[in-house]
């Protein structure tokens, strides 16, 4: 009963996954869907100028308009299919009702697999193949150099360093073992690089439409920028443009209250120092023919949170000193090959695809696990710590392996042959968490003869001696004899103390 009570709990903790680590996907969700939202409402106001501009002239502007179009039904058609994935996942795990907005399972690690790859549909690569063609076709439009750096590297489908030495693809890189919570939030962001992407080009083709020639009476001021959620102490940067621009006049820009210099170009960056919400306001003040100005404002606002990262060891909430065990970390937003990690008291080192290998001295009561990440602007920023206890193994359990059975004998009846076909005594722990095996340096073989003495004879190691064995030639039908005194020295190269509970055989 006690160990079945062992093995419940063990599982418990295995099964834990930190609510700061879920409130942190959600909080970047909600961050990157108010953003996805703008920017829609943004780009569905450029293309509306542009159609109104088609509409006055359409034999001047089918060009522009034309390819607008196009670009807003390929932006529309990938992003509900990144959509359907995320309701499709999110059922997976929370069932027929689910809600990708309202998570009941956010910790599911096989339902973004599943929907990604199994039943032969292999909507990963689908999905891959789609962002690439989308990209591929926007990056031609886009005459700015940055903005087609920009998309191209948010749209990048290339797997990290780390996922070619596994020899993973990208989408498996992406979705193998992923929570609900991160496939969700990963997919969200694919949708807001799409709407950026789209705008970028809308806007492009807007600023080829001559205002004059149209006499159009709509100029629109904008803030695009990089991103809408800002980790502390990164930067927040927005282009700050009019939806048209007449190269023979420069506007001045003016945000939160100061003049924004003419080297920038409208290129706007401030620190985010603090979390919270923080406004961009202000407004373009453009030249007009007459010698006057006319101001056109913008409001937009973004986003700073805390630095966070996912660090959850693939055995449990402990960790066991001396031997090597799993530990997955992962940071929201931030690909694997620039994410760093240490560790107090012990060693740890990457193994790929977000698993680390973590190693506790055996002295140590705690180790805390440090997670750095290496930004866009080239800073490494400390993204989260974990501390973590430490505990010795547990002891292991004897167990004979008897040719013919499956699975390890740990006591009770047995045949006289197959006891001396047994040259070896092993010892492991395998609870179904830990698989750990352990070396027998000697043990004990008791019994009684026939007068009721007591007879011991011991191992000089794991292997059954010639006594050992000859007094097990001698047993009879019904005789017990045990297995006990059992010494053995564990993976953290300790010996320890003779087990507390013997091997129990009986001769049938």
């Amino acid at each position: 009963m006690i160990n079945l009570m062992y093995l419940v709990f063990i599982g418990m903790l295995a099964l834990n996954v930190s609510t700061e680590v879920l409130d942190g996907f959600e909080l970047v969700e909600e961050s990157l869907l108010r953003s996805v939202k703008s920017t829609t409402q943004r780009n569905d106001q450029i293309f509306d100028d542009l159609k109104n501009y088609y509409n006055a002239n359409p034999g001047k502007t089918k060009e522009w308009y034309d390819k607008g179009k196009q670009v807003k039904d390929r932006a529309d058609s990938l992003y509900n299919y990144a959509q359907d994935l995320k309701t499709r996942i999110v059922i997976k795990s929370d069932g027929k009702t689910g809600d990708p907005e309202h998570l009941k399972h956010p910790d599911d690690l096989n339902a973004a697999y599943e929907v990604m790859f199994e039943h032969n549909k292999n909507d990963g690569a689908r999905l891959k193949s789609q962002i690439d063609s989308y990209r591929e076709y926007v990056a031609v439009l886009v005459t700015n150099p940055s903005i087609k750096n920009i998309i191209e590297d948010n749209l990048s489908t290339k797997p990290s360093a780390k996922a070619k030495e596994n020899k993973q693809t990208w989408e498996e890189s992406m979705f193998w073992q992923m929570p609900v919570a991160a496939a969700v939030t990963l997919l969200t962001k694919l949708q807001n690089d799409i709407r950026y992407a789209e705008g970028a080009v809308l806007s492009d083709l807007l600023n080829n439409v001559d205002l004059k020639d149209y006499r159009v009476n709509k100029v629109s001021a904008f803030v695009i920028p990089q991103s809408q959620t800002v980790i502390r102490g990164g930067s927040y940067q927005a282009d700050i443009v009019l939806s048209a621009q007449d190269s023979t006049q420069r506007p001045r820009i003016f945000v939160n209250g100061k003049d924004l210099p003419p080297e920038a170009n409208g290129h706007y960056i401030v620190g985010a120092g603090s979390t919270g919400t923080f406004p961009v306001t202000g407004y373009i003040e453009m030249p007009e023919g007459d010698g006057g100005f006319r101001k056109y404002e913008f409001s937009e606002q973004y986003f700073v949170q805390e630095p966070s990262a996912t660090i959850a060891p693939v055995w449990m909430n402990v960790l066991y000193a001396g031997v090597d065990q799993e530990v997955r970390i992962a940071v929201p937003g931030i690909a694997g090959q620039n994410v760093t990690a240490t560790m107090t008291n012990g060693s740890l080192t990457p193994k790929g695809n977000g698993i680390w290998v973590a190693k506790p001295v055996g002295t140590s009561k705690e180790a805390i696990i440090s997670v750095s990440a290496k930004m866009a602007d080239g800073r490494t920023q400390e993204m989260a710590k974990g501390n973590f206890r430490v505990r010795p193994l547990p002891d292991p359990k004897p167990y004979l392996t008897i040719e013919g059975e499956p699975l390890p004998f740990q006591g009770g009846p047995l045949s006289k042959a197959a006891l001396v076909n047994v040259n070896v005594l092993g010892a492991a722990i395998d609870d179904g968490i830990l698989n750990i095996a352990f070396s027998v340096l000697r043990f004990e073989l008791t019994t009684t003869d026939n007068v009721g003495v007591t007879v011991r004879e011991s191992s000089d190691g794991a292997r059954f001696s010639e006594r050992q064995k000859a007094i097990i030639r001698g047993l009879q039908r019904g005789k017990s004899v045990y297995i006990r005194s059992i010494v053995t020295r564990g993976p953290d190269g300790v010996e320890r103390p003779p087990l507390k509970y013997p091997l129990e055989i009986i001769i049938n």
